[in-house]
């Protein structure tokens, strides 16, 4: 798989940016079969910072209606990726 497939989106969020500045963890929206290693390498090469670790998580799809037809939006995987303490991206 390619690097830039592996990363769909950075997450943006008041709870992303707060990780950010504490702890030093991005999370990204990343492709459903991408394992760590591949997104340790993609995050390190597309920003140019060294890893320290990552947690990943498969989120499930919440339930939705429209009129009498019922379905799902769709599943995602979730990664927070930890910095050494030297590094940091700029998007947060």
């Amino acid at each position: 798989m390619d690097k830039y497939q592996v990363i769909i989106k950075p997450l943006v969020t008041e709870q992303g940016t707060h990780l950010a500045q504490t702890l030093r963890a991005y999370p990204f929206q990343v492709h459903p079969k991408a394992n760590k290693t591949e997104i340790k390498q993609a995050v390190e090469k597309i920003y140019n910072v060294q890893v320290s670790e990552v947690r990943t998580s498969n989120r499930k799809g919440k339930p939705r209606r429209r009129g009498m037809s019922r379905g799902t939006t769709a599943h995602w995987k979730k990664a927070f990726v930890v910095l050494r303490p030297d590094y940091h991206i700029d998007l947060f």
